[in-house]
């Protein structure tokens, strides 16, 4: 939950480069990031892999006008549509991007390739057919702002009584990476967003942040079966919530063009 998915990047720059706010080169720099190189296969008029910057001119060209994210995990289709094959690859991934305008979906798989001490990551995105229908379970951006502020509030209370909130030098750390990169870069999402999904956004990486904590803490004061399963159940639906947050914000451009507001 803390790092940023390779769906969200390529969505939110993609977006960007698809409304022309961004260069093809500013655009495949950003979805990288640290990833040595991102290719995509499968795509319609190709018969071999190609380059990120080739990929998004075509997916324009058959029609994509913008991109969603998918984060699904078992039990929660979030974000997804079919059809069942689709889905199944997603679900591996725990992430896919839905191309809104033409019935594709991309499903990405990393690699590590290189020797040891110089490893490096690769990424092929896998071009797929999906079924054109509504994402499953993905909230309005008001909706996931209420929800994430009474989540974060719900489980902060929870994880406090059990002491097993953020404390000592691990949870210390990932603090100050976490308030480092705010710091560094307030572009939490491509330009063309709106300022509220930026805002939404930033809260559910501090409610991801809170969720990754508490897992790693062990038991913390949790001294008793019962109590660790009141932290499990306080968890399990923070993360479901920050993860619906998430979706709902890096799609807001596409909901917004729907709904006629762009």
């Amino acid at each position: 939950m803390l790092s940023e998915p390779r769906s969200g990047r390529l969505a939110a720059w993609g977006n960007a480069l698809l409304a022309g706010l961004v260069s093809p080169d500013d655009a495949v720099l950003a979805i990288v990031g640290e990833d040595a190189v991102h290719r995509v296969e499968g795509l319609p008029g190709e018969s071999a892999p190609v380059g990120l910057t080739l990929a998004l001119g075509r997916l324009r060209t058959l029609g994509v006008s913008g991109l969603r994210v998918a984060l699904p995990t078992s039990g929660h289709p979030l974000g997804l549509s079919g059809p069942p094959a689709f889905n199944a690859r997603a679900l591996e991934a725990e992430e896919a991007v839905i191309c809104y305008g033409a019935a594709l979906g991309l499903v990405p798989e990393v690699y590590e390739a290189g020797p040891a001490g110089d490893v490096h990551v690769e990424v092929v995105w896998h071009c797929l057919p999906v079924r054109e229908a509504p994402p499953a379970d993905v909230p309005s951006l008001g909706e996931a702002e209420r929800e994430l502020a009474e989540a974060l509030r719900d489980a902060t209370a929870v994880l406090s009584r059990l002491d097993v909130a953020g404390s000592g030098p691990v949870a210390e750390a990932a603090l100050d990476a976490y308030r480092a990169r705010a710091e560094r870069g307030r572009e939490v999402l491509a330009p063309g967003y709106p300022p509220r999904a930026v805002r939404v956004l930033e809260l559910a990486q501090r409610v991801g942040l809170l969720v990754s904590l508490a897992e790693e803490s062990g038991h913390g004061g949790a001294v008793s079966a019962s109590e660790m399963a009141v932290r499990a159940e306080a968890l399990r639906p923070v993360e479901r919530t920050a993860r619906r947050a998430q979706v709902a914000a890096y799609n807001s451009v596409v909901e917004e063009r729907e709904k006629g507001v762009r």
